[in-house]
This record gives structure tokens, sequence and C-alpha cells, in this order.
């Protein structure tokens, strides 16, 4: 088997650590892909969008978690708070996500 090697820094490898442990959550990795298709969108617009039962008030946890580590970016739009996507590229995870066949047929716990 072939050894895994990157072309990363120290300190990037622990930005993507970071980020990582940021985003490995199913109701982050949610929200997530609700703003890849419709930003700017308010907590109740990412509630209506991600599909879950989730309290407003966890889901602005999850969504202050991301803004605090750089993953989004939030602006005061009256009496609500708009959240969008700090960089793009975040969002080439999904990508990965797609292609790997390490989760093919696979239960991991």
């Amino acid at each position: 088997m072939a050894k895994a090697k990157t072309n990363l820094d120290a300190d990037q490898v622990i930005r993507v650590a970071e980020i990582l442990k940021t985003i490995g959550h199913p109701v982050r990795l949610k929200i997530l892909e609700a703003l890849e298709d419709k930003e700017p969108l308010s907590v109740s617009e990412i509630q209506d969008n991600i599909g879950t039962e989730t309290e407003q008030s966890l889901l602005s946890h999850h969504l202050i978690k991301m803004k605090d580590r750089g993953i989004l970016k939030c602006e005061k739009n009256g009496m609500n708070v708009m959240y969008r996507l700090e960089d793009r590229n975040i969002l080439k995870i999904f990508e990965c996500m797609e292609s790997c066949t390490l989760f093919e047929n696979k239960t991991y716990r």
C-alpha cells in the first residue's frame, strides 16, 4: 500500500485538522450543504433547509462554532443574523467524500 503524503506544512495540517473537527458532525455538514446553493441564510431558513428536527438553539450553537473557526461569516440584517460561507472552497470536502471508496459498503462506529 502506498504511503499517503501531503505537501502541507505543520501549520496547514493543524488548520485542516481544526476544520475537519469542526465540520465533523452531521448537522454541520447539512448546514454547509444548505449554504452551498442558497446564501446568505438566516437561522430559521437554515433550519428549514436542513430537514432535521434540530432545535434552533442547538442549530445556533453549531453556526457559532463554525463562525468562530472561520468557516462561516455572519452579518446582521434587521432582526436576523444571516450566515454565509467564508470560503466556498470548503465545499470541496463533499467532492472528496463522494469520490472516496473508503465508505462503500462499510459500517463505521
